[in-house]
């Protein structure tokens, strides 16, 4: 072979290396371009998941993102109370003490997408810990629902004082027992809870909180703004205390759909006011209600309607007490203008086609600058008892007619400051009233007459304040001028009116 061809054919050798270098270059540039250009899949979704920590101190959480393909699975870990349980940045949980806490993994690539799960923790022994006693600690929204949900017999749901922002009603619907209620409470420090519903609009399916179960103990907890009750009770045998029901968009507290046996123990319900301008409540045990509801030293003040509502509709025959309860300056609205709902302080009962009969039993009850009636018949065809009730400044301070008449009036030990009003029912006992004895009440018969006094705080134990208002002087011809119907007095006989005079 000559030189000159020997040269051709290593020139062509190498420029077809050279040029598949080059082709390889260009191709390697290419991908490398592609793949710049592929769009970043970001985190759509995650899964947080846990067991419930009934045992131990520790658990580990665990994710699930979606897309599978997302370029950054890296999550930032949360607890919503660190100090019920502290969560480490790989996702263990250690629990400090029982409660409910909300374990939450956000995405750390636009840190805009958040999974969560909440963890009831109750693997410690409260006993003589120092530590409350309940099985859930609550203090979000989302962890008094959890734990509502959660609850069984006998356990305690302990909520943090502060407010709570509920968007829809909150239903129970998970029974107690009569040897172990279950108990939703609030924090015996740190302020009271607070259930704000103002993010709801007026609607009549808009409650606030639903008791459709029985045997609840429901303490220490304020119900503000709801669309319609502030709590709806349709359960028997639950006992509310020293809640607060203000600014709903219909009645504060109302027991109906066959509840019975239910307890309502000093309780506040005060400023309630629909759009009508007519139809919210203090309190009522009206419409379906079951018998055997009693209200005991509760107070219902500036109510656009009545301070009790009696009314009935659909049921019959039902008994309801009221004990040591004060209405108070009903038919006004909060600023104090006259609104155009009836104005009653207790209304006994009436019904659409009056005949209905809701027996009512009052005692050392006061019905103060009430609208319209302090104590008002409506129809009522029911067995009322009155004893040892305080009526003064209502538009009329006893009304009971003889249209649509009562079974009977009972009405015992009771006094009007002012004129008493109208009894003229057809079958009645009344006896030993400051009318029927002919004696004249003025305001030197009491201490005071000071009606704000009546809406001090409450003591701390939920009772009703200590006041003078309405309370007799020594001096006064209203001491020992009843006659014994089974409470407990002073003397030699029981005084008129609600409070007795205490030597």
């Amino acid at each position: 072979m000559s030189n000159s061809l020997k040269i051709f054919k290593s020139t062509v050798k190498d420029f077809l290396i050279s040029l598949c270098v080059v082709f390889l270059a260009m191709f390697v540039i290419s991908c490398e371009e592609e793949e710049a250009d592929a769009p970043t899949v970001f985190v759509e979704s995650i899964e947080v998941t846990g067991e419930e920590i009934t045992e131990g101190t520790t658990r580990q959480m665990t994710v699930t993102i979606m897309p599978e393909n997302a370029n950054d699975k890296s999550v930032t870990w949360n607890s919503s109370d660190p100090s019920v349980a502290a969560v480490s940045s790989g996702g263990l949980v250690t629990a400090l003490k029982n409660g409910i806490v909300t374990i939450s993994a956000t995405a750390n690539d636009r840190a805009t997408i958040t999974g969560s799960t909440t963890l009831k923790i109750s693997s410690f022994d409260g006993g003589g810990s120092g530590e409350s006693s309940a099985d859930y600690i609550v203090n979000t929204s989302a962890e008094l629902l959890a734990a509502i949900s959660a609850a069984q017999a006998g356990e305690v749901i302990e909520m943090q004082g502060g407010t709570y922002e509920l968007f829809s009603k909150i239903r129970i619907v998970n029974s107690g027992t009569a040897e172990q209620m279950i108990t939703l409470r609030g924090a015996l420090e740190g302020g009271r809870p607070k259930l704000d519903f103002s993010a709801m609009s007026e609607s009549s399916s808009n409650q606030g909180m639903v008791v459709e179960a029985d045997f609840w103990h429901i303490k220490g907890i304020d119900f503000f703004r709801a669309g319609d009750n502030g709590m709806q009770v349709k359960g028997n045998n639950n006992l509310i205390e020293f809640c607060t029901f203000s600014e709903c968009s219909d009645t504060g507290l109302q027991i109906d759909n066959g509840a019975s046996n239910n307890t309502i123990l000093n309780c506040d319900s005060y400023f309630n006011a629909d759009s009508s301008i007519e139809n919210a409540d203090g309190f009522a045990c009206k419409l379906t209600a079951g018998t055997g509801n009693k209200f005991i030293g509760c107070r219902a003040w500036n109510n656009l309607d009545d301070g009790w509502d009696g009314y009935l509709r659909g049921t019959d025959n039902i008994t309801t007490t009221y004990e040591n309860c004060w209405a108070i300056r009903n038919g006004l609205m909060k600023d104090g203008t006259v609104g155009a709902g009836d104005g009653n302080g207790f209304k006994t009962g009436g019904s659409d086609d009056k005949l209905l009969k809701h027996n009512a039993i009052y005692t050392n009850c006061l019905a103060i600058e009430n609208v319209v009636d302090g104590f008002d018949h409506n129809s009522n065809r029911g067995v009322v008892t009155i004893y040892n009730c305080s009526a003064y400044g209502n538009g009329r301070n006893y009304n009971f007619s003889n249209t649509n008449p009562l079974e009977k009036l009972i009405l015992k030990n009771s006094l009007a400051l002012g004129d008493f009003g109208s009894t003229n029912t057809t079958t009645q006992d009344i006896t030993n009233n400051n009318w029927t004895l002919s004696l004249t009440v003025t305001e030197e018969d009491f201490e005071n007459i000071d009606v704000n006094e009546l809406l001090l705080p409450r003591k701390a134990d939920g009772s009703l304040p200590d006041i003078g208002f309405m309370h007799l002087t020594a001096g006064s011809d209203l001491i020992d001028k009843g006659v014994d119907v089974g409470l407990e007095f002073n003397g030699v006989a029981p005084d008129l009116g609600a409070f007795e005079f205490n030597n």
